[in-house]
């Protein structure tokens, strides 16, 4: 199965579990509501988890583009009456691991509805992990 093949399971069966296979150790999470890269795995996966949790009814991808290592999927979903779109941006190594994954999102206001829905779905998920 390729690493694309493996991107849409997780996403059809919203399972971050199934990232473990999938991101390299070092990966690097650029969020479109922190300012700073967000590096590791296990934040990677913390993120990747919460979006899967917030991005909302009807998410699907619209648009795909991608060769050997890298990829870009235009999504859209909704999330109380706001449409969003975005786009998903990563590469993978020699491997098969994801190393590399940024999420843009417009339009502002739902920017500004997942940024509040992020911080709170990463406090949860912190907090679980944490117990």
């Amino acid at each position: 199965m390729t690493v694309l093949e493996r991107w849409h399971e997780v996403v059809r069966h919203k399972d971050p579990d199934l990232l473990d296979d999938l991101l390299a150790e070092h990966c690097v999470f650029h969020s479109p509501i922190v300012h700073t890269p967000q590096e590791g795995k296990a934040l990677t996966k913390l993120y990747l988890a919460a979006a899967m949790q917030v991005l909302g009814e009807g998410f699907h991808y619209v648009r795909e583009v991608s060769d050997d290592h890298q990829a870009v999927l235009e999504f859209v979903g909704e999330n109380d009456g706001i449409t969003i779109n975005g786009v998903d941006i990563f590469s993978w190594n020699e491997d098969g691991k994801i190393d590399s994954f940024k999420v843009m999102v417009r339009p502002l206001k739902a920017v500004n509805l997942l940024h509040a829905q992020m911080q709170a779905m990463l406090e949860q998920l912190s907090a679980v992990a944490h117990q």
